[in-house]
C-alpha cells in the first residue's frame, strides 16, 4: 500500500500524463520523420518507458539536477528541456540547447536541471555524485537523479559511485531503468544477480524495486527517495522495471526479443494504462484530449522551429573549447 504522503493525487497524475503525452508523441514524431527520410540522425526510441520518466521527474523540483544517457529523450522532456531547443539540438541547428554541437546524445540544458547527457555507458553515476556533493556543500537543498540502464549497472563506476554516495550520504538517487535488455543482450545473459536493487544492501543503501509502468507506484517510490535525499538521509537505488518496446536504436533488428515478451509488454503498455486510470478517476476524456492536442501543437512548433533554424557557422568549431578563449 502506498504511503499517504507519497501517493499521487489526481492533479499529480494529470501532470504525469501531460509529460507522458509529450514524450510519447515526440518519440513517435522522431520515428515518423526518420521513416519519411526528412531527418537523418542516430535516434534511440524510448517507447515503453514514458511513464517511468514522467513520474520520476514530476517528483522533483524544477531546480533539481538530472544526469541521463544517450537513450534519454524521455528523461530530458520530462525534466523540462524546452521542445524547441531539444529538437533544434537533435537536428544539429545553431539554436539548439548546445548550439547544435552536441546532438541527440549530448542534450544539456542547465536551466531545466539537465546537467549532462552522456554517451558513455555508466559514466553518469560518478558525475551525479559530483553534482550532489556540490549541493551538499552549498546547502542548496537540490537533489540529483542519475538514470542508467540495467547493463550499466555492471561497470566499475556503478559500484564506486554507490559506495561513495552512501558513505557521504549524498542527496542522489540512482535510477536504474531496467528494460530487461542491455542493448541487444538480455538481462539474464549479462547479470547473474536476481535484481539490480539487491546490490544496494552491499553498500548499506536503501533500495527499492518498483513497477515503472505504473504511474502511482513509480511516483511513490520516486517521491519517497527524493524526500529522503532532501532531508539529508542519503541516497536511494531505485530499480524501475519496464519494457523497451522498440529496438535499441532506430532501424535496429528487434528479432532477438522473444515474441511472448513483446506481447507482455504490449499488454502492460504504460501509456494507455495511465490514461485509463485517469478516466476511472472521473477525469474527462475531453481534458485528456486537450492535453494530447497541446503536446502535438508543441511538437509541431518545435519541428518547424528546428528546420527553420540555421546550422552552426564554421567558426563555431573553435568556440566553447576553452573556458577562456586565447587570443589568436
Amino acid at each position: 500500500m502506498l504511503e499517504a504522503d507519497t501517493k499521487p493525487d489526481v492533479a499529480t497524475l494529470k501532470e504525469i500524463y501531460r509529460r507522458t503525452a509529450l514524450i510519447n508523441r515526440s518519440d513517435a514524431r522522431f520515428r515518423a520523420l526518420l521513416t519519411q527520410g526528412k531527418l537523418a540522425i542516430i535516434y534511440y526510441p524510448v517507447r515503453g518507458q514514458e511513464v517511468l520518466a514522467a513520474a520520476m521527474m514530476t517528483a522533483l523540483r524544477s531546480d533539481d539536477y538530472l544526469v541521463t544517457t544517450y537513450r534519454g529523450l524521455h528523461d530530458q522532456l520530462a525534466k523540462g528541456v524546452p521542445s524547441k531547443l531539444l529538437w533544434a539540438e537533435c537536428t544539429g541547428r545553431a539554436t539548439g540547447s548546445c548550439k547544435g554541437k552536441g546532438g541527440p546524445m549530448h542534450i544539456t540544458h542547465p536551466a531545466s536541471g539537465v546537467m549532462v547527457t552522456t554517451g558513455v555507458v555508466g559514466s553518469g553515476l560518478p558525475i551525479a555524485n559530483g553534482l550532489a556533493l556540490a549541493s551538499q556543500n552549498r546547502g542548496d537543498g537540490r537533489v540529483t537523479v542519475v538514470s542508467f540502464g540495467d547493463g550499466a549497472a555492471n561497470i566499475g563506476a556503478f559500484h564506486e559511485a554507490m559506495n561513495m554516495a552512501q558513505l557521504w550520504k549524498l542527496p542522489v538517487i540512482f535510477l536504474c531503468q531496467n528494460n530487461r535488455y542491455g542493448e541487444h543482450t538480455s538481462y539474464a545473459a549479462h547479470t547473474a544477480a536476481k535484481s539490480i536493487v539487491d546490490r544496494a544492501a552491499g553498500y548499506g543503501m536503501r533500495g527499492v524495486k518498483t513497477n515503472g509502468n505504473d504511474a502511482s507506484a513509480m511516483y511513490a517510490a520516486a517521491k519517497e527517495a527524493v524526500d529522503r535525499a532532501r532531508a539529508g538521509e542519503g541516497p536511494t537505488l531505485i530499480e524501475a522495471m519496464s519494457y523497451r518496446m522498440l529496438g535499441h536504436f532506430f532501424g535496429a533488428d528487434f528479432g532477438y526479443v522473444p515474441k511472448e515478451l513483446l506481447a507482455t509488454a504490449a499488454d502492460q503498455d504504460p501509456v494507455p494504462a495511465l490514461r485509463n486510470s485517469l478516466l476511472a478517476l472521473q477525469v474527462a476524456e475531453s481534458e485528456l484530449a486537450a492535453i494530447d492536442a497541446a503536446a502535438e501543437l508543441e511538437i509541431d512548433e518545435a519541428v518547424e522551429y528546428a528546420f527553420a533554424s540555421p546550422f552552426p557557422a564554421l567558426d563555431e568549431l573553435k568556440s566553447d573549447v576553452w573556458a577562456t578563449e586565447s587570443a589568436s
